[in-house]
């Protein structure tokens, strides 16, 4: 049975001040508040986290759009260290999508200097959590040093089994689709497969992390209500949360309120349950 965590009272998003995006961050099992308890299959096993919000967030503040990516830093091992708490087994994060480039270059220089520079700083911390840093996405396009510190977090972590946080960078749903059709079609004209034989199973060995499950749990911040081209295969039966918080004031006590949401209700995976009852049926024998 799931246990809420206490009831503590903390500043709302807007009013909270806005954090040093490299200071420390309290590990796993450091909270204040311990992290709500659940029954076995209660909590998601994989959460999607789409981060919105930073610019806004930034701008309301008069800060640049940029400042609003740092303070994000703050908010993701923070969100991190309590999916740990709380036995999530996956956590992907959106950081960087195939339409991301759309934006001005001068953001995308930063977001790409920054995303490198956060895995240089925070690999040895997510080490020492036990997490397993992960990559999805294209190689074309992104910057070799985004290519090389994802690399170098994924070999260092390799080892480790509390967490695999999955990064995805230059994703985007269609794109890993499009890139699984693509393989699936060179190795039918090559004769290693018959087409015929082509099945949801064959379309998920090519994908581009195959052994990772499907989303259990989908979060978006800031309020928008769209899954914006993201994880589309994975999450065909993903339970959907809108958070009006903006991703740099989102915490780990916003996403045990997610997860004990979550907890509460029902999956059917299609299947249905007769709630109307049959006459005779019922206990009084009405």
């Amino acid at each position: 049975m799931m246990t809420p965590a206490p009831s503590q009272p903390r500043p709302t998003p807007m009013d909270r001040a806005p954090r040093d995006p490299a200071a420390p961050v309290a590990g796993p099992g450091q909270w204040s508040a311990p992290a709500p308890r659940f029954a076995p299959g209660e909590a998601p096993a994989h959460v999607a986290l789409i981060m919105d919000g930073n610019g806004r967030w930034a701008n309301q503040r008069g800060l640049a759009r940029t400042e609003g990516h740092r303070a994000g830093e703050y908010a993701l091992m923070d969100t991190i260290a309590g999916a740990i708490d709380a036995g999530v087994r996956h956590l992907s994060v959106y950081t960087f999508s195939t339409e991301n480039w759309r934006r001005s270059p001068a953001e995308v220089r930063f977001i790409m200097g920054y995303a490198t520079d956060v895995l240089a700083r925070r690999t040895a911390q997510l080490d020492e959590w036990g997490v397993h840093v992960r990559w999805s996405g294209r190689r074309p396009r992104l910057w070799k040093s985004v290519i090389g510190a994802l690399e170098r977090a994924e070999e260092r972590t390799r080892g480790n089994s509390v967490l695999d946080l999955v990064m995805c960078v230059n994703y985007g749903g269609r794109a890993e689709l499009a890139d699984a059709a693509r393989s699936i079609a060179a190795e039918a004209a090559a004769g290693r497969l018959d087409p015929a034989r082509v099945g949801e199973r064959t379309v998920a060995r090519h994908l581009y992390l195959p052994d990772l499950p499907d989303v259990d749990l989908m979060i978006r911040t800031s309020g928008e209500q769209r899954i914006s081209n993201y994880l589309l295969w994975q999450m065909a039966y993903a339970e959907m949360m809108f958070s009006p918080v903006p991703w740099p004031a989102f915490d780990r006590e916003a996403l045990w309120d997610c997860l004990l949401e979550y907890a509460g209700r029902e999956r059917r995976f299609g299947g249905a349950e007769e709630l109307v009852a049959r006459p005779g049926a019922g206990g009084d024998g009405s």
